[in-house]
């Protein structure tokens, strides 16, 4: 393959942190920041978008930013140019996450392309999913997606688990809904209906009534007392879905960085499959919760991610900052 251009390579570095900024991230907060020195793109945490009451660790922010990275390479990868990535490189810089430098011309393989094209159209859902079953062989192409990076997807078989997983969520909630910090935290990135802002949940990103599935898996309160939410795709949205959890075997920063490329790698090969993905973290959010999944359900296993996946016909359109709210000046 030839060489690309100056021209060509600047565009790709523009598309990349454009895609980026489409990547999942707890309650749409958007926690990252890019900077771009020739070929090379810095990824940062941006610690003012960091959810210090839900999040005091940043681990959900390091799982976000890790999915932001995912991104930035698939897209470099599609638009030709090897992604050449090094991940905390600079100890005395922690929230330098990640530089990716554009290396030699490559030529895309069609799973790169399939991946690439759906970062803009795969959405996070929260409500049920209809009756319609995930393929076992898709549940296990999705975990072998996991594994790339570095992670596992354990689909959740056992109802007896499934159960497990439901009564923690739903206790979780509600211990967390009596926080009051938390909660204004929470509402704080929660959209008013009209809001032009880019970041945030929006307000017709959740159902008005959401019709409780069984087990039911709580959903976060977003509108909190308001009358928010869509009224779309509620009739045939009662199902659970594939129940699934990501985990990593130990629980650094890099870990929660490997768990976003995973996540997202994920989310992105079920969005091809037309397969979406409702996430719940209230319970990995509580220090013994989390202990008592690793040890009682996942085999000493760290979960970074506890999800349902399924088919719905939600089409709710995401919102993303401007990539010139992406951008910062590189710092030495």
């Amino acid at each position: 393959m030839s060489a690309r251009t100056t021209e060509e390579i600047t565009s790709a570095i523009r598309a990349a942190v454009q895609a980026a900024g489409w990547a999942p991230s707890v309650h749409n907060t958007q926690p990252w920041s890019f900077a771009v020195d020739g070929e090379e793109i810095a990824l940062r945490a941006d610690s003012d978008r960091k959810l210090r009451r839900g999040d005091a660790a940043g681990r959900e922010m390091l799982i976000s930013c890790g999915a932001a990275l995912m991104n930035l390479r698939l897209t470099l990868s599609a638009l030709g140019c090897e992604p050449r990535v090094r991940v905390l490189p600079d100890p005395d810089r922690p929230a330098l996450l990640a530089t990716v430098r554009t290396g030699e011309a490559v030529a895309a393989d069609e799973h790169t392309r399939l991946l690439h094209a759906e970062i803009e159209r795969r959405r996070t859902h929260r409500a049920g999913f209809t009756d319609l079953p995930v393929p076992d062989r898709l549940v296990e192409a999705l975990a072998a997606q996991a594994e790339t990076e570095g992670a596992r997807l354990t689909p959740v078989r056992s109802e007896a688990a499934v159960r497990v997983l439901a009564a923690l969520t739903c206790a979780a909630q509600d211990v967390q809904s009596q926080d009051r910090l938390l909660t204004l935290e929470m509402i704080s990135w929660a959209q008013p209906p009209g809001s032009s802002r880019g970041d945030g949940v929006p307000a017709g990103g959740y159902p008005r009534e959401p019709r409780r599935t069984h087990p039911h898996f709580a959903q976060r309160d977003y509108a909190h007392g308001h009358p928010w939410g869509s009224d779309a795709d509620q009739f045939f949205s009662a199902s659970t879905g594939t129940v699934a959890v990501l985990t990593t075997p130990a629980d650094t920063r890099e870990d929660w960085i490997t768990a976003g490329q995973a996540l997202q790698r994920v989310l992105l090969h079920a969005s091809a499959y037309d397969v979406h993905a409702a996430f719940h973290t209230q319970a990995l959010e509580m220090v013994h919760l989390r202990e008592f999944l690793r040890q009682e359900l996942l085999s000493g296993r760290y979960p970074q991610m506890i999800m349902r996946l399924g088919y719905t016909s939600d089409d709710s359109e995401g919102i993303r900052r401007p990539i010139t709210e992406l951008l910062k000046e590189r710092s030495r």
